[in-house]
């Protein structure tokens, strides 16, 4: 089983995520950083069920979507751990240099 490691960044975009949408629903906030918790924590059993990001195939990281967000992880298969580096609105466009500040 891989260990599971969260970035502060990822910290930080659940937090905000979970701000976000608590100013119209609390209960909803709740709701959506519950099932990106739940998804994250399947990548311990099978750190590799995410695809690669399309927009950057020659990158290591992978995503898992979950609801309108992308989980973005990085998995090092020689230590066994998945590094979750940023949660994102799917609607953001990323840029390869958002990675390298956060992992």
């Amino acid at each position: 089983m891989a260990e599971l490691i969260w970035s502060e960044g990822a910290i930080f975009d659940v937090e905000g995520i979970f701000d976000y949408i608590a100013q119209d629903s609390p209960v909803y906030a709740r709701y959506q950083v519950e099932s990106i918790a739940a998804s994250v924590e399947r990548l311990r059993m099978f750190p590799e069920s995410g695809r690669y990001l399309p927009e950057f195939p020659q990158l290591p990281h992978r995503e898992v979507i979950v609801g309108n967000y992308r989980v973005i992880y990085r998995y090092d298969s020689s230590i066994d751990e998945v590094k979750i580096v940023a949660v994102v609105h799917g609607s953001r466009l990323l840029r390869e240099t958002f990675f390298i500040s956060r992992d």
